[in-house]
């Protein structure tokens, strides 16, 4: 079944002022089941200081948002802090936050930073804004749907205020980044070339003086690649069929890990369970095949398999197994959901299961995911 998902990319570019130096600038962003959220904090001046002040922003944005603050509300705070911060003595930071959510619908609010752009599928447009209702009206408020193949643009002021001083029509304004952008869409580039180009040109003007941080970064939408995946018994053997019902209700791939698992969607699917007669691998445990099912595997081994590759070369994957197969399906997914069966397994308990160091699902699951979560990958755990 194909996904629906949108997925949010990333691309960002940055330099410093001075090479070899800090960069005073600092985009960061975090993926949860709520959207996407970018940010793109400019220290005031340069270098290390700079770098501290920008990083302290965007850490209280996060943590904010993260201990259960509104995105504005979180930003209303961050920018009162600011606004007594306009003091040469003290960490003062110009930001930009844009928030995509998972229909698409994005929200930008400024604070003394560029005007974000919107990046079309055959143009661009500096976003119209309204006054954010703070003090002295030095932050705004952008709203915009994004399609798949649009996004917004995200700059330090190093990019917008580029080759100021130089002379005459050596500067471009974000008017200037809009016209790259456009041209660079007229001629097919892709999205994520759109960051380096803006960026190129921004060096150029400051003719290779780097005048100023400069940073470039644009959240794009395109199809996700979902892949849910369904190991262990519910804990209620009553809901057995409702969570399977479920779980071949999501969108995207499906995979089943675990023997008893696997019986009870068989037999849902009133569908036989086959085992892998001739399996190529000496330590990856047979797969299973059930016809409506993507991948069929062992549930406990097989799972501590794959996070114990996790950091491996795709390219050194050259067995055939369930477990590289998993590898493979992770690697290639946006989305991650795990749908967790809570009935005790008494195999976990085997003493050659603990001998041999295989995690219950209870304990591994969590690390899988975050592990999924350091690759950028939006990660979902529910237990039934």
């Amino acid at each position: 079944m194909a996904s629906d998902y949108i997925h949010v990319d990333v691309e960002t570019v940055q330099s410093p002022k001075k090479v070899g130096k800090p960069c005073g600038d600092v985009v960061s962003y975090r993926r949860t089941g709520a959207g996407t959220l970018v940010i793109c904090a400019d220290g005031a001046g340069s270098g290390i200081r700079a770098h501290i002040g920008a990083q302290m922003c965007v850490a209280r944005l996060f943590e904010s948002v993260l201990q259960g603050f509104s995105f504005r509300k979180a930003f209303s705070k961050v920018v009162e802090t600011m606004q007594q911060s306009r003091d040469p003595d003290k960490p003062f930071v110009a930001f930009s936050m844009a928030h995509i959510r998972p229909d698409g619908n994005a929200t930008v609010l400024s604070y003394d930073a560029p005007a974000p752009i919107f990046v079309g599928r055959h143009g661009a447009s500096v976003l119209p804004n309204r006054p954010f209702s703070l003090h002295d009206g030095l932050a705004v408020e952008s709203n915009c749907p994004l399609n798949i193949g649009e996004g917004i643009l995200l700059m330090s002021d190093g990019v917008t205020q580029a080759g100021i001083g130089y002379g005459p029509n050596s500067e471009w304004g974000t008017d200037g980044v809009v016209r790259l952008v456009g041209e660079s869409l007229a001629r097919n580039l892709s999205l994520e070339m759109i960051p380096h180009l803006v960026h190129r040109e921004s060096l150029q003007r400051w003719k290779g003086n780097f005048g100023d941080d400069c940073s470039v970064t644009l959240a794009y939408c395109r199809n996700g690649q979902t892949l849910n995946i369904l190991t262990g018994p519910p804990v209620d053997r009553e809901t057995d069929h409702d969570v399977i019902a479920r779980f071949l209700e999501m969108p995207g791939i499906h995979v089943v890990c675990g023997g008893t698992t696997a019986n009870i969607v068989a037999s849902y699917l009133n569908e036989p369970l086959q085992v892998e007669q001739e399996p190529t691998s000496t330590i990856a445990p047979p797969r299973y095949a059930i016809h409506g099912i993507d991948l069929v595997t062992e549930g406990a081994i097989t799972l501590n398999q794959v996070y114990n590759i996790m950091d491996e070369n795709m390219d050194d994957l050259s067995e055939d197994s369930g477990v590289t197969e998993l590898r493979l399906l992770l690697n290639v997914a946006d989305r991650v959901n795990f749908i967790v069966g809570g009935a005790k397994n008494t195999a976990n308990n085997d003493i050659s299961f603990l001998q041999r160091g295989v995690l219950s699902r209870k304990i591994l699951v969590p690390h899988l995911a975050e592990r999924l979560e350091r690759d950028c990958k939006l990660v979902t755990v529910k237990y039934v």
